[in-house]
């Protein structure tokens, strides 16, 4: 149900059971789901591909051109997975020619005006709170958390199960299943609540509590915990995620709130 006071380019991709309201603006090359909610004052640029059974609140702008002087107008994207919430005046750009894309994964809430630049990559059940500013070229894993108010250095890496305290400045790479506090930020801990709400059991929540005492306050650097690790516990899917993740580090990792670095 399209209402006569939006504008739709005719060249626009739009499943037949999508709502629009009045006075959004879809450009040309835009492919848009079943189920999907368009709010008013929306406006949806060249490049878009929207998922099923998204909902886009008023004043939200997708795929649009990517705030970057390198951009040539190169044909790129903004993907949107299905089931994402997209709340008031969250601004998402479309990649540039390093990825050709930007990623928001399916089941995420992204809420009001937080803005995720061109060439970010966004994994599922993600939730980016109000007014979180991410740089080009983030990458956050699944079921991630980034509070409030917190701006997230480019290039960044956000592990999965991650959850990042509101107001952080974000400039080293936070690990898979960790909380993240205090200014610098440093590891406060592992997200044991929201790991139990998703469904790991006990030991896989002891099993990572442990890797992060060797890691973060065994007094042993990064390289020797990473090989003490490897030696001392058994293989499994948290403890290679977590190795995996530290040893591809561009930017490194946080630090301990306890380190003698973490100053």
């Amino acid at each position: 149900m399209n209402q006569p006071l939006a504008y739709i380019h005719p060249e626009a991709r739009i499943a037949q059971n999508v709502v629009v309201e009045p006075f959004s603006t879809i450009y040309k090359n835009v492919e848009i789901g079943e189920g999907t909610w368009i709010g008013p004052n929306v406006t949806i640029m060249e490049g878009a591909r929207i998922g099923k059974n998204c909902k886009i609140y008023p004043g939200a702008v997708i795929s649009s051109v990517p705030q970057d002087l390198k951009f040539a107008g190169e044909e790129t994207t903004a993907i949107i997975g299905d089931n994402t919430v997209i709340r008031e005046c969250v601004t998402i750009s479309r990649g540039t020619i390093d990825k050709m894309k930007t990623v928001v994964g399916s089941n995420c809430l992204i809420m009001s005006y937080a803005h995720i630049a061109h060439d970010c990559i966004v994994g599922n059940n993600c939730i980016v709170v109000n007014a979180v500013q991410m740089a080009g070229h983030v990458e956050m894993g699944d079921y991630a958390i980034i509070g409030g108010s917190s701006a997230v250095h480019q290039f960044v890496k956000i592990g999965a199960h991650a959850m990042i305290s509101g107001g952080s400045l974000v400039r080293k790479d936070v690990p898979p299943f960790v909380k993240a506090a205090r200014e610098p930020l440093t590891y406060a801990g592992i997200n044991s609540i929201g790991l139990r709400r998703r469904g790991f059991n006990s030991e896989q929540i002891n099993e990572v509590q442990q890797i992060y005492r060797i890691l973060f306050m065994s007094g042993i650097n990064t390289t020797e915990a990473l090989d003490k690790i490897e030696l001392e516990m058994a293989p499994s899917r948290e403890r290679d995620e977590i190795i995996n993740f530290v040893r591809d580090s561009g930017r490194g990792i946080i630090k301990s709130y306890f380190s003698k670095d973490a100053n």
